[in-house]
This record gives C-alpha cells, structure tokens and sequence, in this order.
C-alpha cells in the first residue's frame, strides 16, 4: 500500500517515516488523545482525529483523491457506519406502496414494448427519468445516450468508482433479432389441397381493452426462429424433452422429414427444437396445452379469460428459440459484445429448421389429425404420424437491431465493491407480469432508495441499477454488457440481484447462490406477508391460489414430485433455497463470471388462474384482477429486495455464507453418486469429497475471520466521537503535515488510534474479498465441454432443461448423457483442481 501512494507523496524517506510517525502515535494515543480533546473542550481535535481515521479508511479502500476528501464525506462515512442499520431499514420499508405501484403498472403495462421497437426505446428513457428524479441526477442538455463501444459508454461503466455523485445513462448493444413477416399453417389434403388453414392469432377479447387494442400489433412467432417453410406429417412429441425425444426413437418412431408438435412447459422451448432437429425433423409447432393449468380448466367448469379464470383458449405463448444451454446473447458474437462494427460469425444457438408457436384452439385440429379420431387419443408417445401432411411457413425479417440498456449508479463509500441490481424491460407484448410486474416493484425499490439519499444516507458500497433490454430474445441486453466488462464485473461486483416477474401467482420463490440463501431468508422474514399480517413474505412459500379442481393424471403426478423435492429440499434445513440454472439475467453474471446472484418473485399454482404467458393476454387488466389484487405482492418483493440489497451494501462484513455453500456441496455429489449408482457406474469420487472437506474447513475458519474482523472495526468506530458542531464541519482541509503521514499510509507506526484502524479497516478488506472469491472459485476459463461460454463448474442450466438447474453439471452429464464413467471421473478431478485452489484462496 505505501508503495500505491509512493509518487503521489515522496515527503519522507522511511527512517524519517517511522520517526515522525511513531511520534504522533506515541503523542496521541486513543485514550490521551480524546481525554485531551474533551479537556480542552476542542471539538476540533477530535475532529482531527475523526478525519485521520476516515482517511485512513480512505487508503484501506482504494479510494483515489485522499487529499480531496472533503469534510461532510469524512463526516458522513462514520455516521453512515455507526448508524443503526434499522432506521435505514426502518425508512425504506416505509415507502414501497401500492398505489404507486398500481400507478406504475397502468404506465408500463399498457402498450407493448418488443425489444428493439420505438415503443422499447421510449421506455427506455422513461426509466432514465426515473432515475434522475429519484436519484437527484440533472438532466444533462443532451441525452446520454452511447452507442457501446464508444468512449462515452466505456467511461460511463469504467468510471463508477470514480463517482461522486449519481449517475444514469443508456448503452445502445446491435444484436442480430428477428421479427415476424409471412406466417402460415396448414392441413393439406391427398392433392394438396388446403383442407384447414390455422388463424395463428389471439383473439383479442374486447373484454380485455389493451389485449383488443393490440391484438396485432406483435403477431405470434419464435423470436430467432429459422426462416423457411416445412412440410410433413405431424408426430406428437408431448413436452419435446430429451427423455420424450429417447422414448419414440425406442418405439421405432422417426422424425425424419416430420412435423414435430409439443406441448409448452418442464423444458426450455428452444431445446425442444433442437431435439427435433437432431433427429431430422423439418418443422417444430409449440401449443400451451390445458393439462398443465391444473385445477382452472374448461373442463373443471371455469369460464375462459376474460370472462374467468382459465386460459384463454386462442392464447399464443410467444418467445426466443435460442438454444439457450449453448450460449445466451447475441447469437453472432459469443462470448463478445455486440458492438454496431463488431465481427460476427453464423449464430452457433439458434435453430436451422422452422418454428411457430400455435394455440390451445388450433392444436386441438393437429391433435385429431394424428389421432383421427379424439384428441386425447393422439397423447401416445409412439412417433405415429398423421395420414395427410402439414405445411408451415415461417418468414422472417433478421437483421442487426439496437437495443438501449438504461443503467444508474449510486457511488458509496468503498470505491471497489458494488451491489448490482437487474431487472429486464422489454416484453413480448404488454408484459402486464413478464417483466412488468418486476419493473414495477423496481420502481418501488427506487423510489425507496431516493429516500435514503434525501435523508443523507451514502451507501458504504456502491449500487448499480440495469434495466436490460432485449431479455426475452435470449438474455441478450444482459449478456452482451457483461462480455464487455468482464474485467470490470469481475474486480468490482460483490453480487448481483436479479428480478423479472415478480407477480403472476400466489406463491413466492427465490433461488440463490447458496452463499446468500441465509440473507434472502432473513430479508424474507423482516417483510410482512402481503396479504397476511401475521405471517411473514417467507412463510408465502406454503401459498397456494383460491381455486379447486381436478388434475390431468400425467400431471398430477409430475406436480406430487415436484412437491416432493420442494418439500425435502425446504425440511433438509431452515434455509431452502434452490440453485439458478438460467432464464434469466442473472446468467451472465452467474455463470459465465462468479458473481453471487438471486432471483425471486410470486408464481403460479395449479390453484391459480392460469399465467398467460408471453400472450396478449398478460396484461393489465389480468394481472390486477388475477395475479395481484391490490398490487401487494409487487410491493412485498420491492421491500425484500431493497433489503437484501441494503444489507449487501452497508454491511461492515458481507453477507455471504461460504459454509453454507461449501456444505451444499455434499449434497450436489451425493446426487451424483446416486446417479452413477442408478446406472451401475463404477466411479471414484473419493478425491472430490476430500476436496469439498478440506474447502469446508477453510471456510469454517473465515467464518470465524470475518466475525472477528468485523467485530474489532465495529469497536474502533464505537469509540469515534463524531463531531457534529458548525465549526468542525467548517473546517478546511487536515494540516499538510498529517496529511503527509496519512499518505504514507503510516507502514512504520507503533501501534495507535490510527494504526489499529488502518490495520482493522485492511482485515475487513481481506475477509470480503475472500468471501467475493468464494463464487469466483467456480469459474474454470475452458468452461463446460460442448458448451465452453458457461464457465461455472459449480452449477449451469441443464444442458437439455435450460431453465432448471444442473449441479456439478459436468461430472453430472458425464453419468446422465454420455453414460461414461472415465468421463465424469475426468470432470471430477477438474472441479476438485479447482475447489484446491479456492481453499487456497480463502485462507485466512
């Protein structure tokens, strides 16, 4: 550290150092030094002091000007520090709101917003606003808007440690997208005749006014769908997953040439294209099938929406095709940022055979043709195909299309660590849940936080806030900002908060990093129910909606086991937090980076009104009549997630429980064992677990660590008066002499006030950057064979789930797909390698 400042202040060779150091630590020790000052009645010398602890703290914390460090910031870091973190708290709690998020909602919900459309670009700036207004930032005279790449968006990111004030402005990416043109479906007769033609539209129930008005305005389709036309017969497929896919290849089934028609749900839908594909299929059709609604059905007696609850039979569930287990992004610049010049290669994640996605109303029509008879009769797994063939036509215009990132940022304290908050923006249509719902109760969250800056309040660490665009064509705003500062997320970002819907049903669901399972349990248990007063935000997990019916028997089934799981999963301790896999935009971060992440949100139930999801009708009227009445769930996740955030940023030490990851670590082999027990493998993992032991230890020790580091600062700044007189914070600058001795940063002192902090403040420093390592530790720079941009060896979307998370993924896919025992031996001993050299790192 003195050889940081060495340049900046070359006053004293190190003999003189010590002497002259060593004086003023001998003149003013902790208790002679504030005896002397209250003696004297001087508020100015334990003024004095006060400034050269923060100036200590200063170095310690990489903070750059120290000598221009002015007083009210002196003043303000110790208060903030010493500050009850209840009353921040206690302030933020106090103004999420449902009237404004109602409010907030009828603004952004009412008008669709596809990504790289003006209505998306004028959103974008909407929420620009947003952030000026809340965060006290002037408009400046032209709109910062910066293509990315430029100087002025590379500084705008580079330069938040350098921050004093807030800040926002947009980053503008060029993806390659898609839109729709032509498209057509068709039953053909024996001579090729159209024998049915299907309307592919939604039908835009004037009960519904937004869904009416704009029932065109975003026609159905597979945003990076392949362009081209397929005919063949159709072939039930029923959910398009792999094990689907396996089950008719064993039956003598063949997709050649076929049509092949599955159902929405358990699987990414750009992998059931891909299963497709792989066996030769020419054309992929996708239907939301009634079965997966649970108890609100027709058949149950509920009234379609908007006259009741149950799916909208003519609803379209739009959305990207991307084989999103690959790579997500920018199809054309993986692992690259999609700069407007950038190089571009063929799009590696996308598909090469056509899709469209279709209606309960026109699916029905499919499902008698392959059957020829009822429809239920065609739910057989056995690759029997239709008699007459189908014609699909899928015409779309693919281009490079800007898509506008609007970012804020709150500078703290410590320059170098940052809280970053994400929540996507763009919709498929209005978005009133996908993503609304989650902008909504971001717009609570700042408006909350724009509280906390009135009152004075800085935080300790800084915050960054993304509205990301072009999510739901593959994760694309997310993912390409964070390949363009790779460098920057990784030296700065303690860990990122993800939100996207955060209301379309009852229960509530959060999945983590297990290092912050503890924290968004805690958080959880600090915020009302939304609906209950006396229970808590983590008790809405057992929720359930307010409708009964019977289940589909395949469904029932696959429901009883994911209760199953849940229920163990939530029994095995008091914490319960699942893993992410992706879906979201915490991918980037997560997977390809190591950077902690969360996601949460209230979701449907087979006991809730079917979600209409990417449809018109996920809409206002849907969303304040179904999913949340009285908008109290959007302000129940604003209120958890302004207080996880809060704790990450003004916590002394971070909340990250690394022995709570390091044990979940157990369980993820156990899973593996089983597996390779189940397939009678002989493996030897011996050496993983003896590797998962020995980082547990680590971590144990930092624990300990960390409390104890965390604890002696706390002591220091106790014992600080904080002078808070006219004159004290009048003053100008500390005397050129001691300004000196702090720029050396006072290496050669005898212990005193100012040495135990500095010395105090550095362990703090340490103990957190061994917890930020800790998911860093994950990251293998070849990443996951086949699939190299996720990088996280710890835990990646199941390479045919894309949702779901896959633990240990590369030795567990070694056993479940390649059925190779050497092979996920192999994989075992990388990530011990690794979890060797993050015990290493964590070393206290």
């Amino acid at each position: 550290m003195a050889d940081k400042y060495a340049e900046k202040a070359p006053f004293l060779d190190p003999e003189a150092q010590a002497s002259e150091i060593g004086a003023v630590e001998q003149k003013y020790t902790r208790k002679t030094f504030w005896r002397q000052a209250k003696a004297l009645g001087c508020v100015y010398a334990a003024y004095l002091a006060t400034r050269a602890l923060v100036y200590s703290a200063c170095i310690c914390m990489d903070v750059d000007d120290v000598a221009g460090v002015q007083t009210s910031w002196a003043m303000s870091a110790l208060s903030q520090l010493r500050k009850p973190r209840a009353d921040n708290e206690a302030l933020y709690l106090s103004i999420p709101d449902p009237a404004s998020a109602l409010l907030a909602s009828r603004e952004y919900a009412t008008h669709p917003h596809i990504a790289g459309s003006i209505e998306d670009y004028t959103d974008a700036t909407v929420i620009l606003k947003l952030f000026q207004d809340h965060f006290g930032i002037a408009a400046p005279p032209a709109l910062p808007l910066f293509p990315a790449g430029s100087p002025a968006s590379r500084s705008a990111t580079l330069d938040i440690n350098k921050l004093h004030k807030p800040a926002a402005w947009i980053d503008v990416y060029y993806p390659v997208m898609n839109t729709p043109l032509d498209r057509t479906l068709e039953i053909l007769g024996a001579d090729g005749a159209v024998e049915f033609a299907a309307d592919l539209v939604e039908d835009g129930d004037p009960r519904d006014p937004e869904a009416a008005e704009y029932r065109d305005a975003v026609p159905t389709f597979h945003g990076l769908s392949a362009d081209g036309i397929a005919e063949g017969e159709i072939v039930y497929v029923n959910y398009g997953r792999k094990e689907d896919y396996d089950e008719i290849v064993a039956k003598g089934g063949n997709l050649t040439g076929k049509i092949a028609l599955a159902r929405y749900g358990t699987n990414f839908r750009g992998l059931k294209i891909l299963g497709a594909e792989q066996l030769g299929a020419a054309g992929v059709l996708i239907y939301s099938d009634p079965r997966d609604d649970g108890a609100v059905t027709v058949a149950n007696g509920y009234e379609p929406y908007p006259a009741g609850p149950a799916r909208n039979p003519t609803a379209v569930q739009r959305g990207s095709v991307q084989y999103l287990s690959l790579y997500p992004g920018d199809p054309t610049t993986p692992g690259a940022p999609a700069y407007e010049n950038a190089t571009r290669t063929e799009g590696g994640n996308i598909p090469k055979i056509p899709s469209l996605p279709i209606s309960w109303a026109n699916a029905q029509r499919l499902l008698k043709e392959i059957s020829g008879g009822e429809v239920e009769d065609a739910f057989v797994l056995d690759g029997h195909a239709s008699e007459k063939k189908v014609k699909l036509v899928n015409h779309v215009n693919t281009r490079v299309m800007p898509i506008w990132n609007t970012m804020a940022a709150i500078p703290g304290h410590i320059k170098n660590e940052t809280v970053f908050i994400g929540c996507h923006r763009d919709a498929w249509v209005m978005g009133g849940a996908d993503p609304t719902s989650g902008t909504v109760s971001i717009h609570e969250v700042v408006r909350g936080f724009g509280e906390l800056l009135k009152s004075g309040w800085k935080p300790l660490r800084n915050i960054v806030f993304a509205s990301w665009d072009a999510e739901e064509y593959g994760l694309i705003g997310s993912t390409e900002w964070a390949e363009d500062f790779p460098e920057w997320i990784s030296a700065n970002v303690v860990s990122y908060i993800n939100l996207d819907v955060s209301s379309s049903g009852t229960v509530w669901n959060a999945g983590g990093s297990p290092s912050l399972a503890h924290l968004i349990r805690a958080a959880a248990l600090a915020v009302p129910h939304p609906t209950d007063p006396s229970r808590t935000l983590w008790d809405a997990r057992a929720d359930r909606g307010p409708f009964e019916g019977a289940f589909d028997a395949e469904f029932a089934q696959m429901y009883e086991a994911e209760q199953r799981v849940r229920a163990a999963r939530q029994g095995k301790d008091e914490v319960g937090i699942p893993a992410l896999g992706s879906g979201s935009d915490f991918t980037p971060f997560l997977q390809r980076l190591g950077v902690a992440s969360m996601d949460q949100g209230f979701g449907g139930t087979p006991y809730d009104a079917p979600y209409h999801y990417h449809s018109i009708y996920d809409s206002q009227l849907w969303q304040e009549r179904y999913a949340d009445p009285g908008f109290v769930r959007h302000v129940a996740v604003a209120k958890h997630l302004g207080l996880v955030a809060l704790r990450l940023t003004d916590s002394i030490i971070l909340p990250l429980n690394t022995t709570h990851y390091a044990l979940e670590l157990d369980d993820y082999l156990d899973s593996v064992e089983h597996i390779a027990a189940s397939l009678h493998a002989a493996t030897d993992f011996t050496g993983l677990r003896r590797s998962i032991k020995r980082l547990q230890s680590a971590s144990v020790a930092l624990d300990a660590e960390k409390e104890e580091a965390g604890r002696k600062l706390q002591e220091l700044l106790d014992q600080i008066p904080l002078a808070q007189d006219s004159y004290a914070y009048a003053a100008g600058l500390l005397p050129e002499w001691l300004q000196r001795l702090l720029k050396t940063i006072l290496g050669h002192a005898r212990p005193g006030p100012i040495g135990r902090f500095v010395k105090a403040a550095k362990r703090v420093q340490r103990a957190n950057a061994k917890l930020v390592a800790f998911e860093r530790g994950f990251i293998h720079e070849d990443g996951i064979e086949g699939r190299e941009w996720y990088r996280h060896l710890g835990v990646a979307p199941g390479r045919w789930l894309g949702y779901g998370a896959t633990t240990l993924p590369s030795v567990t896919e070694a056993l479940t797909f390649e059925k190779n025992a050497t092979l996920a031996e192999l994989e075992a001993s990388r990530v011990s390698a690794l979890l060797d050299k993050l015990t290493e790192t964590i070393k206290v």
